[in-house]
């Protein structure tokens, strides 16, 4: 079943969403390597608490943290280890969200480790062109449209690079479960699905590979990798579709809240565009 969110819900998952987007920014500014994937859940667990917040994965089906922490070739749902220790140039998926006042939000970044100069050319590309297939599916969620269209722009993004667009594990809807209907996946054709409309709240969330779409469940029952080995980017936010536009409830400081009537400040668009232009 498909819910839709009133408006007093959706400022309430605003509030949820702008703790999550905090607790990125936070855990961006002390990365470091040397630092265990433990220490950055502690963190984001205590940040989330300390804004009257508790974390929305601790204790889902059992997950152990408050933020799923998957490097390089994993892909997602990785398990915060005081064993795995990270090192310069390494490729952290961060995907957290918060519960407050009966409602969830859900977001997921990639950061390099040591910033984005310590990593190679054809990841920081990874890293960067999955960003803006988020954003360009981010950019089709408005009323109207159907959910495939979201869809299909994330995948138009992944198809010039030959990047695999991973397809078991796709966006959804968020509200007061984690995990709400309707399915977004990141591959597919335009025009298919439910209508977008006023009230509906999505989590759009790319995951593309340098290599193969094929995945594989660690013994940990938990941490997704890719089928090859190749290095795995993530990102994904909660945008609740209106009557104005996409709203991007999990938006962090660097980006529009309001994509559609701040184009400027999309990733990928604005250069794009003067490509195009010049």
């Amino acid at each position: 079943m498909i819910l839709r969110k009133s408006p007093a819900e959706m400022e309430a998952m605003a509030k949820a969403g702008k703790i999550a987007a905090e607790v990125h920014e936070i855990i961006r500014e002390a990365l470091d390597p040397g630092m265990s994937t433990l220490d950055i859940d502690r963190i984001a667990e205590e940040q989330i608490r300390k804004r009257g917040a508790v974390p929305s994965f601790k204790g889902y089906r059992g997950f152990t943290g408050s933020v799923c922490t998957s490097v390089n070739a994993e892909i997602v749902h990785g398990i915060p280890s005081a064993d795995v220790v990270l090192a310069a140039g390494d490729l952290i998926k961060l995907d957290t969200g918060a519960y407050i006042d009966g409602y969830h939000s859900d977001t997921a970044v990639t950061w390099v480790v040591g910033g984005d100069e310590a990593a190679s050319e054809e990841a920081r590309a990874l890293v960067r062109r999955t960003r803006e297939a988020l954003w360009a599916g981010i950019c089709e969620a408005h009323v109207g449209n159907r959910v495939t269209d979201i869809s299909a722009a994330v995948e138009a993004r992944a198809l010039p690079h030959s990047y695999g667009v991973v397809q078991e594990y796709v966006g959804h809807g968020v509200g007061r479960s984690l995990h709400e209907d309707p399915q977004v996946p990141n591959y597919g054709r335009p025009g298919r699905g439910p209508k977008l409309v006023p009230g509906l709240v999505l989590a759009v969330e790319p995951m593309f590979n340098l290599g193969t779409a094929e995945t594989e469940v660690l013994d940990d029952d938990w941490t997704v990798v890719t089928a090859d080995g190749r290095l795995s980017a993530h990102w994904e936010h909660t945008v609740a579709i209106t009557a104005d536009g996409p709203r991007v409830l999990t938006a962090r400081s660097d980006e529009p809240e309001w994509p559609l009537a701040d184009p400027a400040r999309v990733p990928g668009r604005a250069p794009v565009d003067a490509r195009e232009a010049g």
